[in-house]
């Protein structure tokens, strides 16, 4: 309890709207008790009030001992409340108990209110993480042993795999409202909960009281269970990024939840390959995975938080004190699509899984093609496929996470997937089949693509901000699965086409497959498009202190003859519409930036004494 004055407050508000005035009252009456030793938390109160009236940036506002004309702001504040509506209040009271919950006491100077990251974050990556491995692991269990599967239930491997992809994306549109209206922790903690039941459907007790496989609508029920829950894994990394890692950490958080699926995937080829050798070993695989998948969903439900004690980054401080209220999700999509940049990192994204999903779906065909029929030798080379993908999302997203070169990093990558491409479908006549330069151009498309995806997801984070997280990582999934649904088809009608190069040179000769030519196509168009991205980054903006990249040319901040930031293709102000958001943005990366300036004066001074 940081002050019991404004406890008093928060009592006062609940009891009657009325009673404001009367709760403002007595809340001076007993801070005027209080010994000047308590300066510490009843500044706090008043700082806060403060900074929410005038916008002042968090990490460079330090309170002060209450003042006559601090009394006289939080008075005008309540006194304003006193005449407001209920809802008004209530909103009010909900932020301002946010506020009081929050540990804002530094330990040099208990004075200053600064962003926090906590050990519990990494925790919480573990196990969405971990989530997104096992539901992609259920969604592809069965496609390593496609012929037991269907012997065993008399139907096919890939017409399960649909249902739990349409699940996945049905539940797509539902995942942001809910998260919004239950929190982060009990939202991933109820679907946690839910692809556990799912598998228990799908397998039956393990060890007890089990007969066999359970029939087939069984299985699909289970399976649907578990594509409903996906969307909660997938969908959140970006809000799990911006609640609990601080701004130079996100792209990375980000990169390893999103991607962490991918190793699901390959554990299915690895495992599943092994073990579903009949359908006694398919009914032992399906165990396997729901004593994990339940092992998971108790951890999840002990130790996975809602949110942590003090905000990560100015930009989770800014949106807190201005107490954003998330819209419904349709609401958000065509804000979204109204934003300036919002597209680019959206079809950067979907290019991205579009190409990974389309090469995961034909890998046994590409690897035959260049020499490698042993399926264990398949497995593997498929699998190292999805750990390039988690490898490179990790490196290159920390990298982007110091530098925010968002955009020079997607075109480097988007470059490098066409370089890798090619030679997953092109065959030079006098070389032959070469399976050494074909799995490097495969691990090296896995390093490549990958990435894109989470360093867009951030992006597009970026530009939106103070948006749902959530609601853009839904709307780039959905995107993303359905654009690669579609065009899986369409690549395997062109992978049965062959065009000849350079036929009439004996040494150059070669020729390539349709859909390599597909994927090329799709990476080259996206790039053209992509760099024409030139958007304000407007969370780098308002968290540009805590990292230290104010000064960085990817945030465009350049000042005009009144002071304004403008961007520098346009020359046009960010503050120049009428998107408060930008505003608020822009007045924070100014005294973010004035602060700066007087920190390192006074560094440079004591440094010359």
């Amino acid at each position: 309890m940081k002050c019991f004055s404004w406890n008093v407050i928060i009592a006062s508000l609940i009891v009657s709207p009325l009673s404001c005035c009367q709760a403002f009252s007595l809340s001076n009456t007993s801070t005027s008790r209080r010994k000047s030793s308590s300066t510490t938390t009843s500044s706090t109160g008043s700082g806060f009030n403060y900074m929410y009236q005038n916008k002042i940036s968090p990490t460079t506002l330090v309170t002060t001992t209450r003042s006559a004309s601090q009394f006289d702001i939080t008075n005008r504040l309540f006194s304003q409340s006193c005449f407001s509506t209920s809802s008004m209040i209530r909103k009010e009271r909900t932020r301002l108990q946010a506020i009081i919950d929050l540990d804002f006491d530094d330990e040099e100077d208990p004075e200053t209110i600064v962003p926090k990251v906590y050990p519990q974050r990494w925790v919480q990556l573990g196990y969405l993480s971990l989530l997104a491995l096992v539901s992609d692991w259920v969604c592809f269990s069965t496609a390593a042993a496609p012929s037991t599967f269907e012997s065993a239930f008399g139907h096919s491997s890939a017409g399960l795999i649909d249902m739990f992809l349409f699940t996945n994306v049905f539940s797509c549109f539902l995942v942001t409202d809910i998260v919004a209206k239950v929190g982060l922790g009990r939202a991933i903690k109820g679907a946690s909960v839910l692809m556990g039941l799912g598998c228990l459907l799908r397998s039956g007790i393990p060890l007890f009281m089990n007969d066999g496989l359970v029939p087939y609508e069984i299985l699909v029920a289970g399976t649907v269970m578990v594509g409903a829950a996906q969307p909660f894994f997938q969908c959140t990394p970006p809000m799990l990024s911006a609640t609990w890692f601080a701004s130079d950490e996100r792209a990375t958080s980000t990169a390893t939840a999103i991607n962490f699926n991918q190793i699901g995937i390959a554990t299915a080829f690895l495992i599943g390959g092994n073990m579903a050798t009949d359908s006694v070993g398919l009914q032992h695989y399906f165990e396997l995975i729901t004593v994990l998948s339940g092992v998971l969903a108790a951890g999840t439900v002990l130790q996975f938080q809602d949110k942590p004690p003090t905000p990560p980054s100015s930009s989770e401080i800014e949106k807190l004190l201005k107490g954003e209220e998330e819209p419904p999700f349709f609401e958000s999509v065509k804000k979204f699509f109204k934003t300036p940049g919002f597209t680019k990192p959206l079809i950067a994204f979907i290019c991205s899984i579009s190409i990974t999903n389309i090469v995961g779906a034909f890998i046994d065909e590409v690897l035959e093609r260049g020499g490698i029929v042993d399926q264990f030798q398949i497995d593997l080379a498929g699998a190292g496929f999805e750990l390039a993908i988690l490898i490179g999302g990790i490196v290159i997203g920390g990298y982007v996470d110091r530098t925010k070169k968002y955009k020079k990093v997607t075109l480097a990558c988007l470059l490098a997937t066409v370089f890798f491409v090619v030679p997953l479908g092109l065959t030079d006549h006098a070389l032959g089949q070469e399976p050494i330069l074909l799995v490097l151009s495969l691990l090296g498309l896995g390093m490549a693509a990958g990435p894109v995806q989470p360093i867009n997801a951030e992006l597009a984070v970026d530009v939106t901000y103070p948006s749902d997280e959530t609601a853009v990582e839904s709307v780039q999934q959905i995107g993303g699965n359905l654009i690669s649904a579609l065009l899986v088809p369409v690549a395997e009608l062109m992978s049965k086409q062959d065009y000849q190069l350079l036929s009439f040179n004996t040494l150059l000769a070669s020729d390539i497959r349709g859909d390599v030519v597909l994927l090329t196509l799709i990476a080259l168009v996206t790039m053209v498009y992509y760099s024409g991205f030139d958007a304000p980054l407007k969370r780098t903006i308002a968290d540009c202190s805590d990292d230290g990249v104010c000064s960085a040319p990817e945030l465009n901040m350049k000042m005009n003859a009144n002071g304004d930031l403008i961007l520098d293709a346009s020359n046009g102000s960010v503050n120049g519409n009428d998107d408060a958001d930008s505003v608020v943005s822009v007045d924070i990366a100014k005294s973010l930036r004035e602060a700066t300036k007087k920190v390192q004066e006074e560094v440079e001074v004591k440094a010359d004494k």
